[in-house]
């Protein structure tokens, strides 16, 4: 999903969003082979079709805590920004159960709202800025594994 800035003077109201990694670990049957990870985007999508435009999903490569893969970061929406708010971040995404409390959290509100219990076990910290993976280091691990195709 792409935001495009509305006009000056505009003000577009950005709802809740959902930023799941699929970089070198979140998403890979190889580290969590349990985990039907392209079942997961499917209910999120899901959520996002029925929210009525109250939460976005979008994937990106990784966003750096790989240990604690899968990886969903809820996005607050831009009224609640304005409030305070800010991203949570939750880790070891790997069931039904865990996709569905965090889809349910964003179409209730997301950040600024009360996080329930459960999710709160799932919260993990951001990576500091300077040991997020660099994009071009990712690139290049993602050729490697892959024998040197791009």
């Amino acid at each position: 999903m792409t935001w495009i800035r509305p006009a000056a003077g505009a003000r577009a109201e950005r709802p809740c969003t959902l930023v799941v990694c699929r970089g070198c670990c979140c998403g890979d049957p190889r580290k969590n082979p349990g985990t039907d990870h392209a079942g997961q985007l499917a209910r999120l999508r899901t959520a996002v079709e029925e929210s009525d435009g109250r939460i976005a999903v979008r994937t990106v490569d990784c966003l750096g805590p790989c240990a604690q893969a899968n990886i969903v970061v809820v996005q607050p929406t831009s009224e609640a920004r304005r409030r305070g708010a800010r991203a949570a971040w939750f880790g070891w995404v790997l069931d039904d159960a865990a996709v569905d409390e965090i889809a349910a959290w964003a179409a209730a509100g997301g950040p600024g709202t009360p996080l329930p219990a459960t999710l709160d076990l799932h919260r993990v910290d951001p990576p500091a800025a300077d040991r997020r993976p660099e994009p071009d280091r990712r690139a290049k691990d993602r050729r490697s594994r892959r024998g040197g195709r791009a």
